[in-house]
Order: C-alpha cells, then structure tokens, then sequence
C-alpha cells in the first residue's frame, strides 16, 4: 500500500513551466514593445526632420530660382546661383525647359562635362515661373498677387539711377517731417527701385501724416509713365475684344471705373485688388486727395457725355454690375503678364534630388538625440529583462539551495530538519516528496538500528548457551548425556531457524525469493497445517478446528502458489495464534472467495489476549514482538509475521490483521485466484461462502482490504 496517494498533475498556470513561460512571454513582449516604440520614435522624428529639412531647402531653392527668372531675361548665367545652392543643401539641382531638355545640372563639372548622374525624377519638384508663383513654395505668400506674379518681376517699371535718386530724397524728406513731428518712419524701396515711406507704428496722427505725405508727394516717374501707358493700352485692348469700354490705371494699378459698352456700366473709381508696382498706401492717398478736384470735373463732365448719349439713344444707363470689375482685373493681369513676359525668363522645370546617385533611396542619420533615446531604452529594457530573470531566479533557486544542504546533510549522517514547502509547484512538490524521503530514511534508519540489535541479540542467546554448555563440559561440570547433546541441538536449531529466516526475508527484499507455482487446492493446505499442527494446540490445551464445506457447496477454486511456501506462512500464522491462545481458546481456520471473485481469504482467526490498537501497525514489521522482553516462553524471534508477508506479496497478495484487545485477532492472506479459474467462480461462491454470511468477527473490515 501507497502512504500517499499520488498527486494529480498540476496546471500549467501553477506549474513552473507555465510560470517560466510567462515571464520570458512578459520579458519578450516588454522588449518587442518597446522596440517597436523605440523604432517608431525614431524613425518617425527623424523622417519629420528630415522632411522640415528637405521642404524648407526646396523652398529655398526655388525662391531664389524665382527671384532669379523675375529678374532676369533668360536662364544663361544661372550656373553659379544653382552651384551656390546645390553646395548649400548637399542637394543635386536641375533645370529643364517644360519639355525637358536640360539647361543647367549642378552635377556637372565646372568645365561642363556632364557626369554620369541618375536619371531625373518622373515629376518636377516645382515649375520655375515668375509669372504663376507656386504659393506653397513661396515663404511669404502674401508677396504674390490675386495674379500670382511675383512681385520681384517689375520689367519695364524698373526705374533708372537717376529716378531712384530723386525718389529717394523725396522720401527722406517726407521721413524727415514725420519725424519731427513726432512719427517714426522708414524709408524702403521697392523691387523697382521706387522708395516709400514705412510707418513704424499704425497709431499716427493722421493730419501730419497726410500734411507730410502730401508736401513731398512724387508722381509717375517718366519711365513709370511710359510703363504705365503701355499697361493701359494693353488692358485696353483687352476690354475692347469683349465689348468693354477702355479704363484709366493709376500707378497702383488701380482704376477708374466708367461705364461699359452701350452704356451697362457706371464709374465709381474702386481700385482693384492688384499688386502695386511701387508706391505707397499714404503715398497713393496723399496723390488722389491732391487730384480730387480734377477728378471730380472730369466725372461730371463724364457724367454728362453719357447722359447726353443716353438721350440721344432713349436708353436710361443700367446699374453698374462687378462682372465689369471682375473682367477689367483679368484684363489687367493678363495684360501685365504679356507686358513682364519678354523681360523675364522662360518657365523651367525644377528638379531636386540626392546627390548620391548610386543609393537611390533616401536616407538619414540618427541624430545624438535619437542615438541616446535608443541608449537609454536599450538599457532600461536590458536592466529589466535582468532584474525580471534575477527575481525569477532566485524564487527558483531558494528551495533548490534548501534541498541541496538537507542533501548534503543527510550524506554527511547528520539529522535534517524538514526542507520548507512553498506553494503547490514543482519545486513545492519536490520539496514535500523530499522531506517524506527524509522522513521515511530516519525510519528505515531507525529499524536498521533495531534490527541489528534484535538480531544480534537473538543470535547471541542460542550462541551463549551453546558457549556455556561446551565450557561447563571443558570444566567437567556438565557431561557429554544425552540430555546435554539434545540441549546443544535445540540452541543449534533455534539459531539455524533465525538464520533461515534471515534469508528468506533479504531474498524477499531483493526479489530473489524462489518460487514453484503449481495448482493448489486451499482446503487441502488448510487441513494439513491443521494437522501439522494439531499436536502443539493439544499440548497448549487450544482447540484448533477447519470448519467443514456443506455438502452443496462447491469446491473453492484453485490457487497458483507454491504449497511449501504457502504452508510456512500459514504454519507461521498458526503457531503465533495458538502460542497467544489462552488454554481453552479456540483456533479456526477458514477460506472463501471475495466479493468480485478473483480473492481467496484465507484466515486464521483466535480468542487469544489480542493485540493493542497501538501495535496492530508494526505487527508485520521484522523483530517486531508485543512482549518487550523477547522472552523465548512468550515468543520467538519476531520475524515470523514479516516472512508472512513477504509471501503473500510474492504470490501477488497481501497480508491483513483485524484485532481487539481481550477478545482475539483474525489475520488474513489475500491471494489470487488462478487465472483459468476466475471465470468459473462467482462472487460469494466457496466451500464456507462469504465470511459475512458466516458470521465471523471482523472478518471482511480489514483495512486495507483489496
């Protein structure tokens, strides 16, 4: 029989497997995790960077490219603008005509030569046209107009040295006065060479500022002039091919509103949301207070012509409509455009790309900020992922270390105190299965320690009397009788029986114990034990007593045993319980087939002193007596229970005691049934039926019982 049962197997969530496997999924998710955020950081913060880079380079690239083509009539001589930039943004610069045939690549050599460059991109980065603005390239957007011209472009508005000069002094003096009283002002120039006045300061005192303003006032230039008239025959024409009545521009680029053709519209002198080609806001304001007077007459004697001519037709003039101010700033910017297109240069394709030709991909550098944050998580992961293996290590180390000092402990012969048991794991399980381990070695140390004392003191009565007896003949006190002789062979045969015994047991122990199966009939063997024995119980004054069969009853199946072993262990049984029989007792022997009917019970039962409740355990153990005093009257050698034992496991049985103190034990051998025989043999069925039905004391309540 097992002490314990066997454990069931434990859950992979509780097991230390399952646990192992946890951690090194949490330690590999951490790492993943913050790989993957280290990487995408990263990469995400240094493509940004790179792309703010890229973006405000291209920018400007292409603001200077543009300033340039304002200003210029034609690409010849953009090489060192495009050099200079290209060195700057470590970027190779292209310029195509729109039908892509090249006109300048900053990849070529200073002598011209052209390099074996990547092909160009399939898209431009941009169109380089000073007349259509990319407003997105542009960093002030704000300097390009509703046209999208850029305001660098002034062509035929260009003023000479001679004008700016005196543009320039005009301006100063206008500076001059605001300053002294008391209103700060810069003078600026504009991209064609016009100078205005710049307030520093939006709250001004409006009468000095227009008194200021109006004292130094400068029209039109000559050459402004002459642009300007240019402008307005070109607007002119314009309105003309749509049916629309010519208009007056104002140095800004305003106009003078007046009616369209066949008298649809009327004049009310809005300027139009143009760029300006040069003056100022308080400059163009102080220029229309000083003409207002001449505007006015010239408006009524306007007013009067079209009155007139509507009187003349019978038609009343309509109300004015914006379609015509819309259709006169389309005029405009059309008619600016075709004016500035002979003075600035040709559109250009732009292209921008890597000047390693050979990666083809782009690319970045980790920065140091980016190379420390991916320091900095390396370690944070690698100091976790150590810290997590140094905790998990040591709670799984811990008891291993307690187990390996109680293991070395126990080799060096010294007593082990339990090793702790933590929770219910491997190691927890290893732990508890080790102290039992421990526990059951101190027993089989302590019986060892019994057993040689037991043996050495049951060898050395036999041997102190034979030693006696041979010295009390030496001496002559004792002669060599017969009585003397049968006396020596008693002591030689009790010590030949001890060693007997010895052997059969340690030849158990070792498997080693030979057996001769062959059929063999209980009731048989119980009969001749019985009279084997039958002398002994008469001499104690025991009855000793086999029950009969009924004369219906089957006969109990066969037994595959060996008849001279089974004979020992049940001569054991028998002489134990007629030695521990009172005189008059009663000794019975029995046998019947178990409920499932693959047992044969054979039991020796008496009504003897019985056996302590306290001892009933041990009473199969070797030199195990229950009369401390191994008194050879009272006893024999102790061994005899444990040969029983040791039988019936060799047969594939058992041994069983059910005692009761004052009234007697049962012991009972559990045996198989032959293989051939159990299924001819039911349940119940034997020559003295069930012991419950026979009504026997205990019988059938043996704890463990198969």
């Amino acid at each position: 029989m097992r002490r314990r049962d066997e454990r069931a197997r434990l859950p992979l969530r509780k097991s230390l497997l399952g646990r192992l496997l946890t951690v090194s999924a949490l330690v590999a998710s951490c790492s993943v995790a913050a790989t993957a955020w280290l990487a995408v950081q990263t990469t995400s913060g240094a493509i940004r960077q790179e792309q703010g880079q890229n973006l405000s380079a291209d920018a400007e690239i292409y603001n200077t490219l543009l300033g340039y083509a304002a200003t210029h009539p034609g690409w010849e001589g953009v090489d060192g603008t495009v050099r200079k930039l290209a060195g700057k943004s470590q970027r190779r610069i292209v310029l195509t005509t729109q039908d892509k045939r090249p006109l300048f690549d900053s990849s070529d050599d200073s002598n011209g030569t052209s390099s074996t460059a990547a092909p160009l991109p399939p898209q431009a980065s941009a169109v380089v046209d000073p007349l259509s603005v990319d407003t997105v390239l542009v960093p002030d957007t704000a300097s390009a107009g509703a046209d999208r011209v850029d305001p660098r472009a002034v062509g035929p508005f260009l003023l000479p040295a001679q004008e700016r000069t005196l543009l320039r002094k005009a301006s100063a003096d206008s500076a001059k006065c605001l300053g002294a009283a008391g209103i700060a002002a810069d003078v600026v120039e504009s991209p064609s060479g016009r100078s205005r006045v710049q307030f520093v300061s939006s709250e001004t005192d409006r009468s000095m500022e227009m008194k200021c303003l109006a004292s130094y006032a400068s029209g039109p230039t000559p050459t402004e002039g002459k642009a300007l008239r240019a402008l307005n025959q070109l607007t002119d024409a314009c309105l003309k091919r749509q049916g629309r009545t010519g208009v007056k521009l104002n140095l800004d680029l305003s106009w003078e509103r007046g009616y369209g053709s066949g008298g649809t519209d009327t004049d009310t002198g809005i300027p139009a949301a143009l760029p300006t080609a040069g003056l100022s806001k308080q400059e163009a304001d102080a220029q229309q207070r000083a003409a207002e007077q001449k505007a006015v007459e010239e408006k009524a004697a306007l007013a009067r012509a079209i009155k007139q001519r509507a009187t003349d037709d019978g038609r009343v003039p309509a109300a004015h409509s914006s379609k015509h101010d819309r259709a006169i700033a389309a005029c405009v910017g059309s008619a600016r455009r075709e004016q500035l297109t002979s003075y600035v240069a040709a559109p250009a394709l732009l292209f921008i790309d890597s000047t390693d030709a050979a990666a083809g991909v782009p690319g970045f550098d980790l920065s140091p900020a980016n190379t420390a944050r991916i320091a900095g998580v390396t370690a944070l992961v690698l100091a976790l992922t150590v810290g997590a293996s140094v905790i998990a290590g040591a709670r799984l180390v811990r008891p291993l270390h307690a187990l390996t000092g109680a293991a070395q402990r126990m080799r060096d012969g010294m007593d082990s105190a339990p090793v702790p048991v933590g929770s219910d794991n491997e190691i927890g399980r290893l732990a508890a299965a080790f102290n039992d381990m421990a526990a059951h070695r101190a027993r089989l140390e302590e019986q060892r320690k019994v057993m040689v004392s037991d043996v050495a003191h049951e060898l050395r009565t036999p041997l102190s009397n034979i030693r006696g007896w041979l010295e009390a003949a030496q001496d002559g006190l004792a002669e060599p009788d017969p009585a003397f002789v049968s006396s020596l062979h008693e002591e030689a045969v009790q010590l030949q029986h001890i060693v007997n015994d010895l052997q059969d047991l340690g030849a158990a122990d070792v498997g080693a114990l030979r057996l001769h199966l062959e059929p063999v009939r209980v009731d048989d063997l119980l009969g001749q034990v019985a009279a084997a024995h039958q002398g002994l119980a008469e001499t104690a004054g025991v009855t000793l007593a086999v029950p009969a069969a009924p004369p219906d009853a089957p006969r109990p199946p066969l037994l595959d045993a060996d008849p001279v072993r089974l004979r020992q262990a049940m001569s054991n049984l028998v002489s134990n319980a007629v030695r521990h029989t009172p005189f008059g007792g009663r000794v019975t022997l029995r046998s019947y087939v178990t409920d499932s009917g693959d047992r044969v019970a054979v039991e020796v039962s008496d009504t003897g002193s019985g056996i302590p409740a306290a001892d009933v355990p041990h009473v199969f153990d070797r030199f195990w007596r229950a009369e401390k005093s191994r008194n050879r009257s009272t006893g024999g050698s102790g061994l005899g229970l444990a040969i029983v034992l040791k039988l019936a496991e060799a047969h594939g049985g058992t041994a069983s005691v059910v005692s009761t103190e004052g009234q007697g034990s049962v012991f009972t051998l559990w045996l198989p049934v032959a293989r051939d025989e159990t299924a001819a043999t039911g349940p119940g069925n034997g020559p003295e039926g069930t012991a419950k039905n026979r009504g026997i004391p205990g019988a059938g309540e043996t704890p463990g019982q198969p």
